[in-house]
């Protein structure tokens, strides 16, 4: 019984969602480092999971009841921005840090600009997606060329910044994906 009950559970794909994590994933990082140092990491982090919070929010209002292929994509890239969110939420922790206290502020910025894009059509809702990963792009640059991170962190941002340039981490383009 108990084997069926595993097999059933365990019988549609779970690739999708990020496995369970335990203790050993994660590490105390900053010991050591200079307060300065220290103080830019905590800035740059707190800017990335608040900039990611605001763009999960975007997309999330962006999704309609409809069942087709655009929202399928919105829900997408909602779920890759919840994983940046998520990514960035675990650093700050790692380092001692806590998130920021006026993230809802950009939850509220993030609702503005996904409900208002999904009143005004999907032509807004793209204009809106674009300007937000390129805007995006931009701060990853930045806070790479300013900021010196760990290597695994470093690690970490240059591959989110490839992957909302639209380049996967294997190389290949997410657009010549099927």
């Amino acid at each position: 019984m108990s084997n069926q009950n595993t097999q059933e559970q365990t019988s549609y794909d779970i690739s999708i969602i990020r496995p369970q994590m335990n203790s050993d994933d994660f590490k105390m990082r900053g010991q050591g480092m200079e307060s300065v140092r220290l103080e830019a990491i905590r800035k740059g982090l707190l800017t990335l999971h608040t900039l990611e919070l605001m763009a999960t929010t975007i997309y999330r209002f962006q999704i309609t009841r409809e069942s087709c292929e655009f929202n399928r994509q919105l829900i997408a890239a909602m779920c890759n921005e919840m994983t940046h969110y998520q990514d960035f939420q675990v650093k700050l922790y790692e380092y001692g840090f806590k998130p920021s206290i006026i993230r809802l502020a950009y939850w509220f910025v993030g609702f503005a600009f996904g409900f208002t894009s999904r009143l005004m059509g999907r032509k807004a809702i793209l204009k809106t997606g674009i300007w937000v990963e390129t805007k995006a792009v931009h701060h990853y640059t930045e806070l790479l060329e300013t900021i010196d991170w760990d290597e695994e962190t470093r690690k970490s941002l240059k591959r989110t910044r490839l992957m909302k340039m639209g380049i996967s981490t294997d190389g290949n383009s997410f657009s010549n994906r099927k």
